[in-house]
């Protein structure tokens, strides 16, 4: 449920914070006092959106923060929370969204930056937004088919998600044939090229390692001199006279005697003695080494050659030694493929039809449950149209089976429908009225409302093209939608304003040759009024605002009856 909204400089809305309660919220006002405006920032705060042009002029950014009670039968938002490593123990979420006018867009989420993405999947199960644009979609046939998913999610999800993870590798499987056998001559090229490459590796007789070990011998050459001078020093300085091998030599000959009047001196002569011995190892390696030194020439110069082929062949196969080898490796598999192509042809075939029938069987089980919830669904519309003076119609959900397979399965689907008794049911796109078209769907979010518990639902300005009886059943369904969900609504009938329970008056203001929006929660006689002049225009008359209290009255007793 939205409980706070703070809004500071979007559009014409300087600074705004506003409180919301269960039940049924309308926001009503003059036209351009900034109504929808507030649906607009919501709308941005779940993720719609952003444009600096929404900030307000002269302004460098907007704001944007919302405080939500996380209610308790939201598993879905609940897992996707946890899987984002958002902390929601205390039962709220806080969404924050700051545009600047740069274009730059900040977005938070219980105070831990998130993606624009995110913070759309946050909001889509926090709130539904219904605005005069889904109307135009409702006129669109092929948004039906997820009008139709939405109600059977429940259902459909896990199957829809295996669907897609099967489509993805038919579709993969497809690409790897096509790619395979588009071309024999462009296949013959890289045959071709791929021998070449195979030839000029296998002639290059790579080792692991061959590298960094030639490298060091390079530099052992190279530093010959260096390395001589060294040694011969070392040596020098062991072996000389007198040199370190001798002091230490007469160094654990006096502690040996110094040992033989007391034992205390013993532990030390014997590590003198030690490393006595350690040295003339090492003296007798150092000779060796010194033997061994020798610089070689031919050797260097078949060492830089060595080293250029292999950077020769790392520019043109890989940044290292083994990055060639994998490659080589590849190349062998490829080449094997492009050899036996008519066997990797049949193989790839298979795997293409192993895949279109995995798909087929779960496009079918898709279409099964989509038909078993079509039928709920237009007996459930039905029931709902009923209740909003639509008693003749008839709804029905047509299914026709596409040719290839989609993401969404093998189906297309179209709302038909009839207003009129004995005229047939066509598609909703052909026949239905705008008024038509609002009860259709104010039907449909309030079954929507049930299945997917997204407890607060935005009504912009839905009981367009609609009055008398028709408006009072659209007023009482509303109502009867925010009985299970928090609903706020935008609304010009006084009969919706009269079903509220909360009622929030907005006009606009010009100070210091400023346009604002200014909102006020009203009752009472104040409530009375502003439904007097939603009924009778600018000029409140007695009689309207009598009729404004004789529909204030009649919304009581309803909901009385209703609790």
């Amino acid at each position: 449920m939205l409980q706070e909204l703070t809004i500071h400089n979007f559009a014409i809305i300087e600074s705004l914070s506003l409180s919301f309660e269960e039940g049924m919220t309308v926001l009503t006002g003059e036209t351009g006092a900034g109504k929808s405006i507030i649906i607009d920032a919501l709308g941005l705060l779940v993720g719609g959106r952003g444009s600096s042009q929404f900030i307000r002029h002269g302004e460098d950014k907007l704001s944007l923060e919302g405080l939500f009670h996380l209610p308790s039968e939201n598993r879905p938002l609940e897992d996707l929370l946890s899987e984002s490593g958002i902390d929601f123990s205390d039962g709220m979420v806080v969404l924050e969204r700051t545009v600047f006018k740069s274009g730059k867009n900040v977005c938070r989420v219980n105070g831990k930056l998130v993606t624009t993405g995110l913070l759309r999947d946050v909001g889509a199960k926090l709130l539904d937004i219904h605005t005069q644009h889904e109307h135009q979609e409702l006129m669109q046939d092929e948004f039906h088919l997820s009008l139709l998913d939405r109600f059977a999610s429940q259902t459909l999800s896990k199957p829809i998600q295996a669907y897609k993870a099967t489509f993805a590798n038919y579709k993969q499987a497809e690409r790897e044939f096509h790619h395979f056998t588009q071309n024999e001559r462009e296949l013959a090229q890289r045959l071709d090229m791929l021998r070449f490459q195979e030839q000029e590796i296998t002639a290059a007789n790579l080792e692991s390692g061959e590298e960094e070990r030639l490298t060091e011998q390079k530099n052992r050459l190279v530093n010959f001199e260096k390395l001589s001078e060294s040694l011969s020093a070392a040596y020098n300085a062991l072996t000389g006279e007198p040199g370190g091998l001798t002091f230490t030599g007469e160094a654990m000959r006096e502690l040996e005697a110094a040992s033989s009047v007391t034992n205390e001196y013993r532990a030390l002569g014997e590590n003198v003695a030690s490393s006595f011995y350690q040295l003339e190892d090492a003296v007798s390696e150092i000779r060796q080494a010194l033997d061994q030194l020798e610089f070689q020439p031919d050797e260097l110069n078949e060492i830089e050659n060595r080293l250029a082929e292999l950077s020769q062949l790392k520019r043109k196969y890989g940044k290292t030694i083994d990055d060639i080898i994998r490659y080589y490796e590849e190349i062998q598999i490829e080449i094997d493929q492009l050899e036996n192509s008519e066997q990797s042809v049949g193989k790839l075939e298979e795997k293409v039809e192993e895949w279109k029938l995995k798909t087929k069987e779960q496009a079918e089980v898709l279409t099964e449950i989509r038909h078993k919830a079509a039928r709920k669904l237009e007996k459930q519309i039905k029931q709902e149209l009923n209740q909003l003076y639509m008693e003749k119609a008839i709804f029905e959900v047509h299914f026709v089976k596409m040719a290839e397979f989609q993401e969404t399965g093998q189906d297309e689907v179209i709302f038909y429908i009839s207003t009129n008794p004995g005229e047939p049911a066509k598609p909703l796109s052909k026949v239905a009225s705008g008024g038509e078209l609002s009860r259709m769907m104010l039907a449909l979010k309030t079954i929507f409302s049930r299945h997917q518990g997204i407890t607060s639902i935005i009504f912009d300005e839905v009981d367009t093209g609609v009055s008398g009886r028709v408006a009072q059943a659209i007023a009482e369904k509303i109502y009867a939608v925010s009985v299970g969900s928090q609903v706020l609504c935008i609304s010009h009938l006084p009969q919706v304003a009269a079903m509220a329970d909360h009622h929030f008056y907005i006009t606009k203001q010009v100070q210091n040759d400023r346009t604002n929006t200014r909102v006020e929660k009203i009752t009472g006689e104040e409530k009375v009024l502003e439904i007097g002049r939603m009924i009778a225009g600018t000029e409140v008359t007695k009689l309207a605002k009598q009729h404004a209290e004789e529909m204030i009255e009649q919304a009581n007793a309803i909901k009385k009856n209703n609790e």
